[in-house]
């Protein structure tokens, strides 16, 4: 029965204190990795729709938390910058198809 191994407590102050550090640290990342992914999703849905008013709003907001989250280096910046660009590629094609 192969079990997976428990972590050790850190010896030193300062390690433990290091250890209770990254749990808030990744609850902090996870959330706003999160909020990224549904912010994209939330634009991708209202362009399938064909909502091109909501799409333009929900792209506005989007753009915004996706910086955010570039800034803190939670993704790439140029993963930010691609999606952005993608994102925008889909908003406008709702645009001229309308």
């Amino acid at each position: 029965m192969a079990s997976k191994p428990t972590k050790k407590n850190p010896r030193l102050a300062s390690g433990r204190k290091r250890a209770r550090q990254n749990v808030a640290l990744n609850a902090a990342n996870t959330s706003l990795r999160s909020k990224y992914r549904t912010a994209v999703k939330k634009v991708e849905k209202a362009v399938l729709a064909g909502d091109k008013a909501k799409a333009t709003e929900l792209f506005a907001s989007a753009q915004s938390v996706m910086d955010i989250v570039a800034d803190k280096g939670i993704f790439h910046k140029n993963k930010a910058a691609r999606d952005k660009s993608r994102l925008s590629a889909k908003v406008k094609a709702l645009a001229v198809a309308a």
